[in-house]
């Protein structure tokens, strides 16, 4: 899981890194496990755009990841390790005893071969994925849930890992990645390890157009258009919002930095024991 810099022969590679994709074995998708993607361009159903930015884009095929691990006591011997163009992770091809063919979320340092298995009983070794009450407290764990049985929802981009903390009564507590504590059922399954592609963070992209094709669109800045344009436009030079010097503010004239975000009054407040941005 290296980066590979490329020679400087063009302005575009001339701060320009990729993935070495050593630990990828196959380029070619299990059909099966294959379905299309339709592309929204950021628009909702009726056509409004609530997510700027997006459009364009490669031309993509969704792989179903079995985020569940619902075949329990059940080995699976890994297959393939690939590439999947909708995530930062790889993602690993297994095969059970029984027959069935699944995607994972390939856990780091995963090879061809490797026996994983999914139960309440099974042994300690990543890609094992277990319920948090049988896991040992202090290791390191990825694809969380947050209900029984709903699904993996924490920890699953690359090179993340949830610790958990303890484990008393009927929920465990659990490190998240933001350094978040919360507590969960322990009647939730996680896997054991971390998230594959951990050097993805420090891949430089190097020019816009490889931007535009995972389907990111430019951004105009504020400060750039007319006062009719945007709350921080217009002004002779490089100057906050005609000139004074404004708090940054959003299209729609909204504090951008700052503010809470969070609800006052949220239901999972009860399930955080302490906040990710205490110290």
């Amino acid at each position: 899981m290296a980066i590979r810099v490329l020679k400087p022969i063009t302005p575009g590679t001339r701060f320009y890194s990729v993935s070495a994709f050593n630990e990828i074995t196959t380029d070619k998708a299990h059909k099966a496990l294959t379905e299309p993607l339709k592309k929204s361009g950021g628009r909702n159903n009726t056509g409004k755009i609530t997510s700027r930015h997006r459009g364009g884009g490669h031309k993509r095929r969704y792989r179903i990841i079995d985020f569940k691990r619902d075949k329990h006591d059940i080995k699976a011997e890994v297959k393939t390790i690939e590439y999947d163009p909708n995530r930062n992770a790889r993602i690993a091809l297994v095969e059970y005893t029984d027959g069935d063919i699944r995607y994972i979320i390939a856990p780091d340092k995963m090879k061809v071969g490797q026996i994983i298995e999914a139960g309440p009983d099974v042994e300690f070794k990543d890609g094992n994925a277990l319920p948090l009450s049988r896991i040992p407290v202090g290791l390191f764990i990825h694809n969380i849930e947050l209900k029984p049985g709903k699904g993996a929802q924490i920890a699953r981009s690359a090179g993340t890992a949830s610790q958990l903390v303890s484990n008393d009564g009927k929920y465990a507590q659990v490190k998240m990645p933001s350094g978040e504590i919360r507590m969960i059922l322990n009647t939730c399954y996680a896997t054991l390890g971390t998230v594959s592609n951990s050097e993805y963070e420090n891949i430089l992209w190097g020019k816009a157009g490889r931007l535009r094709w995972k389907g990111i669109r430019p951004q105009t800045r504020g400060m750039a258009m007319n006062p009719v344009d945007h709350p921080m436009g217009g002004g002779e030079g490089a100057s906050k919002s005609g000139g004074g010097r404004q708090h940054p503010r959003s299209p729609w004239g909204k504090y951008a930095k700052g503010q809470k975000t969070r609800k006052k009054r949220n239901a999972s407040d009860k399930f955080i024991v302490r906040s990710r941005k205490s110290k």
